[in-house]
């Protein structure tokens, strides 16, 4: 059971409360994107061959067939041995060649031999010095005698066709590859950059494809004017960024827009990571910047984009081990170079992403690098929804499917976020066998993306569903009657995810900034769990670790950094990211003294202290309704805002049960089955 704000105080949003079942762990959140565009699937791979292949090929199956001729049994006997068979007639057969006779012996040279011996036999001798008293001595023991052909191409194939073939193989793949451009290459190809070019004809994402950050994308908008027609901006002198640096969260679309950027302006777009420059070899990294760059302005105007560049751009000096030998700042030093080589004329633009920032070297976030630095945030609610709508072209809606009310209910979602929500909801719909996505749909998606999945099936204890019940009512009945918190949007008791049960919050707006009176009701609505176990269950749990946690980062915050202590003033004692630049700070190193750090403590209890006493005073005398509240879950598992303000208003629902919708549901099921039969 904790509790979670829409607040940038805590990265999770929907201002949920939940029930914590003991684990520390946060569920996983799908982070896929959706279907590709139009529901085509990707090309199959391509496995042609080359040339070479096939002659490797050729000459595995001939080496095989010579191994295979050779194995087959014969036996290699010694001169004397021999001479004793022919004068035996025990030779059926014999083939002379140059240096080895290759015979058969006949039935009774079988017999007198070892037994398992085989017919065939080889013996070596020499042509030259006794070729003529063999042949006559085999003549007169009756054998059939044959002379083995001279396979000089054979021993020429074997000794100087196949090293050649070797050496010419060794030099395709080391040399010719890569100077064409192959992705075979070994030593040739490690200075070549791993970029991936888009032309102009496969960029084919623009603005329109875009939604949510209009501000960045305005202030991108010279910069295509710039590539569409450069003599514009001549005629008075000014010079165009030659850098732009999108710096926001993950899944804000900085790769989307450094895209859209290329597509709307209608030139190539060379896209590289940052990891991809860096290889276990010093110097692959500087000669892949100047491969890359070398391309780029070969094929200006275009675009080059630089993603997660913080992989080679982190300050030099006590982050790199090494010093001026390390690969990465010799990378980050190229990239220096080529950018400040850039000619008025060049007419081509770096855009780099990055979510760490404040880790970048000052030299390459300096004035005539990367010259702009372009924030992309997290969207608001009007962002939000434009994005939903750009997402749900693609899937059908059905009619009460309402993308505002699910904007509202996802503050401090990213783009990424809110595309995997469609998505879900697509794949939900499809697997419940409907026509089209629902409101249903959208809101289950929504909290399995955030939260993970409901775990429906799993089997509670009837003391912890109490428990958990009467923990989330207090919740529910603190965050509907504090008129400082976020509207309720629901609360259930169905576990998701590490939870037990949750509230969810509905932020009416996106909150920029955050009152003492807004904090002091969230800490509130953080204890109610907890109190209302107290009060009506006679003992408390650790489904309260969450909240607590939660609460106490709020009051630190209030503390340390907003300054709303009256006793500490307005002081920052929060870290200095300024100061850490200029001199060294030990990791959790305080930058005040024991005495403040013994009064921060005091003014943390004092304002959690507060909030407790409110939050259980205003549960006391609402004892009834929560309690209401509590018995409503026990039964329904799941209350919308509108049902809990018909509780608190003393009604009383009239909906089905959990246990009414499963039968209701078994019941369509076994007439659908008895229709097929």
């Amino acid at each position: 059971m904790s509790r979670r704000i829409s607040s940038n105080v805590d990265n999770h949003i929907n201002g949920i409360s939940r029930m914590s079942n003991g684990q520390n762990k946060k569920p996983n959140s799908p982070r896929s994107g959706p279907q590709g565009r139009g529901g085509k699937k990707p090309p199959l791979p391509s496995y042609r061959r080359g040339p070479f292949s096939y002659i490797i090929i050729a000459v595995v199956i001939f080496t095989a067939m010579m191994m295979l001729q050779q194995l087959r049994r014969v036996d290699k006997i010694r001169w004397d041995e021999f001479i004793t068979h022919v004068e035996n007639k025990h030779i059926r057969s014999a083939e002379l060649g140059e240096t080895e006779i290759r015979g058969k012996f006949n039935q009774e040279g079988i017999a007198n031999r070892a037994e398992g011996a085989s017919d065939s036999f080889s013996v070596s001798y020499n042509r030259e010095a006794m070729g003529e008293r063999i042949e006559e001595m085999l003549r007169q023991s009756g054998a059939e005698l044959t002379w083995a052909e001279q396979r000089i191409w054979l021993t020429m194939l074997l000794s100087w066709v196949l090293p050649l073939l070797v050496i010419l193989g060794i030099f395709y793949f080391l040399f010719a590859r890569p100077l064409r451009g192959g992705a075979g290459g070994m030593l040739m190809s490690f200075g070549r950059s791993k970029h991936r070019v888009q032309g102009k004809d496969r960029v084919k994402i623009t603005f329109k494809d875009v939604a949510g950050i209009e501000e960045a994308k305005d202030e991108v908008a010279e910069i295509i004017e710039f590539l569409k027609s450069p003599k514009k901006f001549q005629r008075l002198g000014g010079r165009i960024p030659r850098g732009v640096l999108l710096i926001g969260p993950p899944g804000c679309g900085k790769t989307l827009l450094a895209k859209a950027i290329a597509g709307q302006a209608d030139v190539p777009f060379f896209s590289i990571s940052g990891s991809d420059f860096v290889e276990m070899f010093v110097g692959v990294g500087a000669s892949r910047v100047r491969d890359l760059f070398k391309q780029a302005k070969d094929n200006s105007p275009c675009i080059i984009f630089l993603d997660e560049v913080d992989a080679i751009g982190r300050k030099r000096g006590a982050g790199f081990v090494g010093g001026g030998h390390d690969e990465r700042e010799q990378t980050l030093n190229a990239i220096l170079v080529e950018m400040d080589g850039f000619d008025t004329n060049d007419q081509v633009i770096v855009v780099a992403a990055t979510n760490r920032s404040d880790i970048l070297d000052q030299a390459l976030i300096r004035p005539g690098r990367f010259d702009r630095q372009i924030f992309v945030p997290l969207p608001d609610l009007k962002g939000r929804v434009d994005i939903l709508k750009v997402h749900a072209k693609n899937v059908k809606l059905g009619p009460d499917a309402n993308l505002e009310r699910l904007a509202r209910g996802t503050p401090m979602f990213s783009g990424a976020d809110l595309a995997a929500i469609i998505n879900e909801a697509a794949l939900a719909a499809t697997m419940a066998n409907k026509d089209c996505i629902e409101t249903a749909d959208l809101e289950e998606a929504r909290d399995k993306v955030r939260w993970g999945r409901a775990k429906k099936s799993r089997v509670i204890d009837r003391k912890e569903r109490e428990i958990t019940a009467y923990h989330e009512a207090g919740h529910t009945l603190v965050q509907s009657m504090l008129e400082e918190a976020d509207p309720l949007h629901k609360v259930s008791i169905i576990p998701r995810g590490p939870m037990g049960g949750a509230t969810f919050a509905l932020p009416e707006k996106d909150r920029t900034i955050f009152t003492k009176n807004y904090c002091m009701a969230l800490l509130q609505v953080c204890f109610a769990g907890r109190i209302a176990e107290e009060i009506f269950c006679d003992d408390i749990s650790s489904g309260a670790q969450s909240d607590i946690q939660q609460a106490t980062r709020i009051a630190k915050q209030m503390i340390l950094t907003w300054g709303m202590s009256d006793e500490l003033g307005l002081i920052s004692y929060g870290p200095d990211a300024g100061l850490k630049d200029m001199i060294y700070v030990m990791p959790g190193e305080k930058e005040y003294s024991e005495k403040t750090a013994e009064a921060i403590d005091v003014e943390v209890k004092k304002i959690t202290d507060q909030a407790y006493k409110k939050a259980k005073e205003l549960i006391e005398a609402n004892k009834d309704k929560l309690e209401r509240i509590a018995k409503a879950l026990l039964k329904y598992e799941t209350l919308d805002a509108d049902d809990v303000e018909l509780i608190l208003e003393g009604g009383k629902l009239d909906k089905p049960t959990v246990s009414d919708l499963l039968a209701a549901e078994q019941v369509k099921n076994e007439k659908k089955s008895k229709t097929k039969n």
